[in-house]
């Protein structure tokens, strides 16, 4: 699947992607719905049961390659809908919706609790601190697995403002969509993904 990321962003640039027949690519995009549905409810914080550190690490590492695999099949199926002249067939609501919900919730789930310590629940149910002091105790340090599904989403929310230009979506979509380019401007150390949802954000409003 990051092969084929890759490689559609490729064919994409190339502006060959309308070249292949309908059907295959229509095929292709219900595949890869099932990898991106995976994937999009999978929650990669650590729980602290009884479980040993090795083993959480572990199934930590297993989810984390559930979550990336999908995230490639999200990028693989934004960059076939966001080629150029590219049949209405693909076009798949289901797809587009499953994007979206991989998106929002691994945004909320996975990064923002990454990235801003204000997302973050305390597993032992302590007092809650306040956001400055959250923010003072932050490390800065970011597992490599983590940049790189950042990196990942921000491609998605990029693509998915060009999506908005190319196809019209429903209403609730479209709220989907808003609610996670507006959420961005309120979470500290990422920048980049609020560059990508500014553009998102325009989109809507155009």
């Amino acid at each position: 699947l990051s092969e084929l990321g890759s490689e559609s962003a490729k064919i994409k640039a190339m502006g060959i992607m309308d070249k292949l027949s309908t059907d295959k690519t229509v095929k292709v995009l219900n595949i890869l719905e099932k990898n991106i549905q995976d994937g999009s409810k999978l929650s990669t914080l650590l729980n602290h049961n009884n479980d040993t550190e090795d083993e959480e690490r572990l199934w930590r590492d297993l989810i984390m390659e559930r979550v990336t695999k999908s995230a490639d099949a999200c990028l693989t199926a934004i960059n076939i809908m966001t080629s150029p002249n590219m049949p209405k067939a693909v076009y798949i609501e289901d797809v587009i919706e499953r994007v979206i919900q991989y998106t929002k919730f691994h945004l909320q789930n996975t990064l923002y609790p990454q990235y801003d310590p204000v997302y973050r629940v305390d597993p032992h149910g302590g007092g809650v601190l306040s956001s400055k002091a959250k923010r003072a105790k932050c490390s800065t340090h970011k597992q490599r697995v983590i940049v790189m599904l950042y990196n990942k989403v921000c491609d998605i929310v990029s693509s998915l403002s060009e999506l908005l230009e190319i196809q019209l979506l429903t209403d609730t979509t479209i709220l989907q969509v808003s609610s996670m380019g507006i959420t961005p401007f309120f979470v500290e150390n990422v920048s980049e993904l609020q560059l990508c949802a500014i553009k998102l954000v325009t989109a809507v409003s155009t």
